[in-house]
């Protein structure tokens, strides 16, 4: 997973493929639930927008949905940057 970053730390408006999710530090169920709404290796997501102050929840879009993540559950999705 080389050059890949934790989605929590991404920024606003980049376009992003997901590596994979590991919920390292995190309930083990958190990868279950993010790969079943859709944060699967290869699937194109993009922060949509950050709430202030703070940063979180995070809006993320994923395929056809939008979610509003905490970062605790941002920080458990890989991500990598495309070319786009």
């Amino acid at each position: 997973m080389s050059n890949s970053l934790t989605l929590d730390r991404c920024e606003v408006g980049q376009t992003l493929k997901v590596v994979g999710v590991e919920a390292n530090d995190a309930p083990a169920d958190w990868a279950v639930w993010l790969e079943e709404i859709g944060f699967t290796e290869g699937e194109e997501c993009k922060v949509m927008q950050r709430a202030m102050p703070g940063g979180e929840p995070l809006a993320v879009r994923i395929g056809a949905s939008t979610f509003a993540l905490r970062a605790a559950e941002a920080r458990c999705i890989r991500v990598r940057a495309t070319d786009k």
